[in-house]
């Protein structure tokens, strides 16, 4: 690693980035180089990003032990999206931790497996330890809904990266933040582009049953009403998905949406590859990984996935600062949101917050360009931009197809 070009770039990041933070800067100067030209999306003038050159003007100062923390899977079968996640937090504070050497953050990893049942003794563990100051995460919406009342009992904020599912924002969770928009904006994309992209006329729709891939399936059944022709849901944890398989092949759709997470939709997409289903397959955001080709094999070719999230790969400064901390890998599903998420805290802790009513006071008025959109929130903490992207399988890789309209 070129530890000389990233220690200054990323301390001409992050003193910007509290300038930005400070003063509430959200105007316009200099692109995000972001290919997929959502430009509703992603605001220029991309303070958080790294630069090269630059040296920090002062350096912040903080309580030795300082931390935040990333929540969610990094290990079982949605593992891949978690690790992309604490990757993205990961460079965040190496980049803060090079700009200020009196103040040097660490990142505490509660490994979730993504399971409703295991997060609330890890969160009742992450608020017992007075140091962390914010949540990454957590990273799905079953755990979301499990832990967050704990969470904002304890009046520790939350920024999560990746949980979609429309109903979190509704619980009046003071502590709740969202770093890309929900499902109650990916669904209607999803919609849009089965009926406007593909022109299907009929579609199947099968969901996992948890709090995420039915919420977002549902949303779907909802926007295309009668053209769905035939609907199922499976065990996630089954081997063998034949009924919903059969139920799809003797309705023959020309569509087939599933809501769920990567490693079950390989497997159902090879079981309906198999069956001889031939429809056009089309997935949410918790397919958007590698893990999902690795399953479905030559199977995936060709399906459809959509994600609110962005393509961290396309804005050229944050893939070069993440590829010098991770060699060899470009940043994958969630990890740019990560990234805001964390500089988000960072600049709360930059800015002489010592505890966490001071961050959650701080992240009321936070207003700073990150590298995926303008980082801001609402009073139910969604992030401003409601942007929705597809992406297409094409040679067993996932491509940027652009910005669902």
């Amino acid at each position: 690693m070129k530890k000389t070009r990233l220690v200054r770039a990323a301390a001409l990041a992050v003193s910007l980035a509290f300038v930005a933070a400070a003063c509430g800067d959200d105007s316009d100067s200099g692109a995000t180089e972001d290919t997929t030209a959502a430009a509703e999306e992603t605001t220029t003038g991309d303070t958080t990003a790294p630069a090269e050159g630059g040296e920090a003007a002062g350096g912040a100062t903080c309580a030795e032990g300082t931390s935040i923390a990333f929540f969610g899977a990094l290990s079982g079968d949605a593992g891949n999206l978690g690790q992309n996640i604490k990757k993205g937090a990961d460079l965040a504070i190496a980049q803060f931790n090079a700009a200020n050497a009196g103040c040097q953050v660490s990142l505490k990893e509660f490994d979730s497996q993504g399971s409703p049942d295991q997060a609330p003794a890890l969160a009742t563990e992450a608020i017992a330890d007075a140091a962390i100051l914010g949540i990454v995460g957590p990273a799905f919406s079953g755990e979301s809904k499990a832990v967050n009342p704990l969470f904002d009992e304890a009046g520790l904020s939350i920024i999560t990266p990746s949980a979609t599912n429309a109903e979190l924002n509704d619980n009046g969770w003071k502590i709740f933040h969202r770093a890309l928009a929900g499902d109650d904006k990916q669904g209607p994309g999803i919609v849009a582009y089965i009926q406007n992209k593909l022109a299907a006329e009929t579609v199947g729709v099968i969901d996992d049953a948890s709090e995420y891939g039915k919420g977002l399936a549902d949303i779907v059944r909802d926007g295309l009403g009668d053209k769905v022709v035939a609907s199922d849901s499976v065990d996630p944890a089954a081997a063998d998905f034949s009924a919903a398989v059969s139920v799809m092949k003797d309705a023959a759709p020309a569509a087939i949406f599933y809501g769920g997470y990567y490693a079950e939709a390989g497997k159902l997409a090879k079981q309906l590859r198999d069956a001889g289903v031939e429809a056009t397959l089309v997935f949410g955001d918790g397919v958007k990984d590698i893990g999902y080709i690795e399953a479905a094999g030559p199977a995936a070719e060709g399906s459809i996935i959509t994600c609110t999230c962005a393509d961290g790969a396309s804005n050229a400064d944050f893939a070069a600062a993440y590829g010098e901390q991770f060699p060899g890998e470009t940043p994958q599903t969630y990890a740019a949101e990560a990234y805001d998420a964390a500089n988000a805290f960072l600049a709360a802790i930059a800015s002489g917050a010592a505890d966490r009513a001071a961050v959650l006071e701080f992240l009321k008025s936070y207003d700073a360009a990150g590298v995926t959109k303008q980082i801001k929130w609402d009073e139910t903490g969604e992030v401003a931009g409601n942007a929705v992207y597809s992406y297409k399988v094409e040679g067993g890789a996932i491509v940027v197809e652009g910005l669902i309209e």
